[in-house]
């Protein structure tokens, strides 16, 4: 199981904070994102039964994405205070459960979890834990994408069967769709007066943008003429979409295999103030 880090993290601090309540240890240390963390993360555990497991994590900084288009993700907000100590902290507390974080500088976390799912599925069946559907683009017969849906304990196991029959696109796809629409949440526009129903007809119809492309007078007018006028964008926006799966990352099999040292699992969450934690995950306190 690949699990996108910050995902979980972000979705377990905002589960909380949104009531005003954050969670800290006794010496003011904020910890409500982790211990949401490793509540969301045990319980996909105990779901999917992996045998292995690697969380990987953005670095902050800038990415070659950001290189490529200065306004990438430049519409998000910073990080809130309470959360920006606990980016550290988890890693941590992974390391103390025996999981690996594996990042890579000028790369994002969907590139890491792209490349790893690339090398483990040549001989084993692979799972992705995120709540970001952008990485529906990596299913395949052997890499199933779990995307954690609202509530605890609510998922959605992508194939490329279910995901056809859901969106009736193939995982490729995915990357076309959004080279078409945009993505908001990355700020990056794709073809303006394009929308996601527009987008995912045209994919479906001509299989790819490169299809679009070789058959746009078979397009309507309307719709021909905001292609031509934004076919710079759209060929960016392609490469914005596309998560890289070469990235210098990996991850020997035998250190990702999930087995808790008890001793530094009870040392660290006893540090945290969150002993509770031990009972859930079964460790003997």
């Amino acid at each position: 199981m690949l699990v996108d880090g910050m995902a979980l993290l972000f979705r377990a601090y905002y589960a909380t904070a949104t009531s005003g309540y954050i969670r800290r240890t006794k010496s003011g240390i904020p910890t409500n994102a982790i211990y949401g963390f490793i509540r969301y993360f045990w319980d996909a555990v105990q779901n999917f039964d992996p045998t292995h497991v690697i969380c990987c994590w953005d670095l902050g900084g800038s990415t070659f994405r950001g290189q490529q288009f200065s306004a990438y993700k430049g519409n998000r907000p910073e990080a809130p205070d309470d959360l920006v100590p606990q980016f550290s902290i988890i890693r941590d507390v992974m390391d103390s459960m025996g999981v690996p974080n594996i990042s890579a500088e000028g790369y994002e976390a969907d590139d890491c979890i792209g490349t790893l799912a690339t090398q483990f599925s040549k001989d084993m069946d692979v799972m992705i834990l995120s709540g970001d559907h952008d990485l529906l683009q990596l299913v395949s017969d052997r890499t199933t994408v779990i995307i954690m849906k609202k509530g605890h304990g609510n998922y959605k196991a992508y194939t490329p069967e279910s995901l056809y029959e859901e969106k009736q696109l193939h995982p490729r796809q995915i990357i076309d769709v959004k080279a078409l629409m945009g993505d908001a949440s990355d700020n990056y526009p794709g073809v303006r007066g394009i929308g996601e129903k527009t987008a995912h007809k045209l994919v479906q119809e001509f299989g790819s943008v490169d299809g679009i492309l070789e058959h746009l007078d078979q397009v309507s007018k309307s719709v021909r003429v905001k292609i031509e006028a934004d076919l710079d964008m759209l060929l960016l926006s392609r490469k914005l979409a596309e998560i890289h799966c070469c990235v210098p990352v990996a991850c020997d099999l035998d250190i990702c295999e999930l087995s808790l040292d008890e001793r530094n699992v009870v040392d660290k969450f006893e540090e945290l103030e969150m002993k509770s934690l031990c009972h859930l995950l079964g460790v003997v306190v």
